[in-house]
């Protein structure tokens, strides 16, 4: 049997965030911020079919993560995997049926089909998010996006994994100088806000000498950040560590080499 742990980014950035993961039979989906229609299009782009998905595992509750979440599992019966804080402020701001939803509390583990999924802390200005370590018998992948900074638990839960999808959300040149309010600009920056290139950069060079061997780098500001900057950033950090690195597109399907 074929464990390897295949990941494509279906979309990221704050106009909508899903990513795909499979290993064998085993099809999960990791946020559903895009909606359905558009969900079901890209993973027909990448091969596969909506109706193969097993599960749906939520980080957080901005619209950006949910927006399709309602109609897939409502209308498709795709299971859901939320945290309880997130799912509560999920069902009180968009007005939405949770009965269906398997709710966790924070750093809760769980088997589907082949892949063992942990979650853990992410901090954030939602509710509640989370980031996950996903494993097979002989492969492991860390996901971690929407974090004002890389705290301890996450660190552990990325440690060792062969690959790696990492949030490098502005340039801090861009978003000093940008059209942001002061407000906006300050919660970005905090401890409850994202991560910058030069964060992301630092993270994965740690990872990498522990053994990450591939990157994407993914939830790039629209407007504080540009592909081009972010990539630069951490490729000059992992420059001769022999990884592989791409940025994932915002509307269309990147693979996790």
């Amino acid at each position: 049997m074929d464990n390897k742990i295949n990941v494509v980014s279906l979309a990221s950035g704050s106009s909508g965030n899903a990513t795909y993961v499979r290993c064998g039979e085993t099809e999960i989906l990791i946020d559903a911020g895009i909606s359905c229609k558009r969900l079901c299009a890209s993973l027909g782009e990448i091969g596969t079919d909506i109706k193969n998905i097993s599960a749906v595992l939520v980080t957080h509750e901005h619209i950006d993560h949910v927006k399709g979440l309602d109609v897939l599992s409502r209308k498709i019966g795709t299971p859901v995997h939320i945290v309880d804080a997130s799912c509560t402020e999920y069902a009180r701001k968009y007005k939405c049926d949770t009965s269906s939803f398997n709710v966790h509390t924070l750093g809760y583990e769980l088997d589907i089909g082949s892949l063992h999924i942990a979650s853990f802390y992410s901090p954030h200005d939602s509710a509640a998010c989370v980031g996950y370590r996903i494993e097979s018998e002989s492969d492991s992948f860390g996901f971690a996006t929407d974090l004002g900074y890389v705290d301890r638990e996450a660190v552990d839960h990325l440690l060792g994994c062969r690959k790696v999808v990492l949030e490098s959300n502005y340039d801090e040149k861009m978003l000093l100088n940008g059209p942001y309010p002061p407000s906006l600009k300050q919660r970005i920056m905090s401890e409850k806000g994202h991560l910058s290139n030069y964060d992301c950069a630092a993270l994965a060079l740690f990872l990498a000498e522990r053994g990450t061997g591939s990157f994407l780098l993914a939830h790039l500001s629209e407007e504080n950040n540009t592909p081009e900057i972010a990539f630069n950033v951490s490729s000059r950090a992992l420059a001769g560590r022999g990884v592989s690195l791409n940025v994932a597109d915002r509307y269309s399907p990147t693979y996790l080499i």
